[in-house]
């Protein structure tokens, strides 16, 4: 499922789901974040039944954003039983990871 900003508590979202979790940090102004859309769909889409995924925006949620600093934007990590397992940067838009690339990372990092 994705799901953007919808949450109360951070703890509680990841503590409440049944399945880890994939937090996106991302911006409405940033470039990347935007093309990031695609990719997040295709992964949800092939993914659905391993993770849920959430997208922040890391200026409404800046005190988040600043306690796992997050720099670059968009920022993914990955939480299992309420665990930081992973952590992947898209720092420039020319190198944006594929969608397959990206669920291969995750099933690797799910797996460990």
């Amino acid at each position: 499922m994705l799901v953007k900003d919808r949450f109360q508590n951070f703890e509680e979202l990841l503590s409440s789901s049944e399945l880890p979790v994939l937090v996106v940090f991302d911006a409405p102004w940033c470039g990347p974040s935007h093309l990031m859309d695609t990719i997040l769909k295709q992964v949800n889409t092939q993914m659905k039944q391993q993770l849920k995924i959430v997208r922040i925006d890391s200026e409404k949620d800046s005190d988040l954003a600043s306690r796992f600093q997050v720099h670059p934007l968009p920022t993914m990590l990955l939480f299992k039983n309420d665990q930081l397992i992973g952590r992947i940067e898209e720092e420039r838009t020319e190198n944006l990871m594929p969608a397959e690339r990206l669920v291969q990372k995750l099933q690797n990092l799910l797996s460990e």
